[in-house]
């Protein structure tokens, strides 16, 4: 194991390890959330596939990642065997926060999962479609109080295409932050809020208990096992994932970049990772190398703009 433990003294290069790697990963949020639980399945599945010897993973929380993207820039510069898991929510944080460092100043790798989003009510609700909710959101939207996550998170941002796509100013909007899902769950079973908005798996099993009313669900297409219209299929031309992926920092080599490309090829396409991908309803949905690039800069551009209309950004 001479190349681990060449890799792991001078923690700068993953190209040159001849045996399986010893990987760092960055975590810009509090343990516990869904980028520190996707760091930890990928740690999971790469030990399981032999992928790596082992990783240490560093969480630094705050302000949907725009206090750690600073520390991952300036102090994990060059040093090709670490990637940092962020996503959708990191994009419209940086905007939100006028941060002076941006998701340019980092290698982008690869996207790996995107998790749909669902549009529920409370069982009382008089709500028996999205398009009834529409509607209502038409006619006097200060009345249609809906609960998410962070303002300008990726729950704020559907709310706000969804308005935009049926015509209603989204500075307009009543939207509830909160700060954890059991808070906005407890105001929906509380009918404190018309609405809710938030990953699937916050409100499976309210759903399945009966307690929530799921009208729509923001993938492309319908998910199997979920009684549910597509919000595209219901009439409203919006398709939103809130997806998740790793960056390297800057300044790392070429060879460092291809060669950790191809390790997250490798567990992407492993049957442990399609395994852990169900099990956590996360759609698997690759992309890397320039693509990935490309798919990020745009994303960006669409987040800028709602969240403009939204008066965030």
């Amino acid at each position: 194991m001479a190349g681990v433990a060449g890799l792991v003294a001078s923690h700068t290069t993953l190209a040159l390890a001849q045996d399986a790697p010893q990987l760092s990963i960055f975590v810009p949020a509090a343990p516990g959330g869904g980028w520190d639980q996707t760091a930890r399945t990928m740690d999971q599945v790469m030990r399981k596939e032999n992928l790596i010897s082992g990783s240490q993973i560093t969480n630094v929380g705050g302000a949907g990642g725009a206090v750690g993207l600073p520390q991952f820039v300036s102090q994990w510069a060059g040093k090709g065997n670490s990637l940092m898991v962020a996503g959708m929510v990191m994009v419209g944080a940086l905007l939100t926060n006028k941060s002076p460092v941006t998701l340019d100043q980092v290698t982008p790798i690869a996207r790996l999962t995107g998790e749909f989003e669902a549009i529920v009510v409370p069982a009382a609700s008089p709500f028996k479609t999205v398009q009834e909710f529409a509607a209502a959101l038409k006619a006097d939207p200060t009345k249609v109080p809906v609960a998410g996550g962070s303002a300008g998170g990726s729950d704020h941002i559907l709310f706000g295409l969804i308005a935009k796509t049926v015509g209603v100013p989204a500075t307009s909007l009543s939207y509830v932050p909160f700060a954890g899902g059991g808070e906005a769950l407890a105001a929906l079973l509380g009918n404190q809020v018309a609405a809710g908005i938030s990953g699937y798996g916050e409100f499976a099993e309210q759903v399945k208990a009966g307690t929530l009313r799921l009208l729509a669900v923001s993938s492309g297409e319908r998910q199997e096992g979920i009684d549910a219209p597509t919000l595209k299929e219901s009439g409203i031309d919006v398709e939103l994932f809130n997806w998740r992926g790793v960056f390297a920092p800057p300044g790392i080599s070429d060879d460092d970049k291809a060669a950790m490309i191809a390790l997250v090829e490798k567990m992407a396409g492993s049957a442990a990772w399609a395994e852990e991908c169900k099990n956590r309803n996360w759609s698997s949905i690759l992309l890397t190398g320039d693509d990935y690039v490309k798919f990020v800069n745009e994303d960006r551009t669409r987040i800028e703009a709602i969240l403009k209309d939204l008066g965030l950004a």
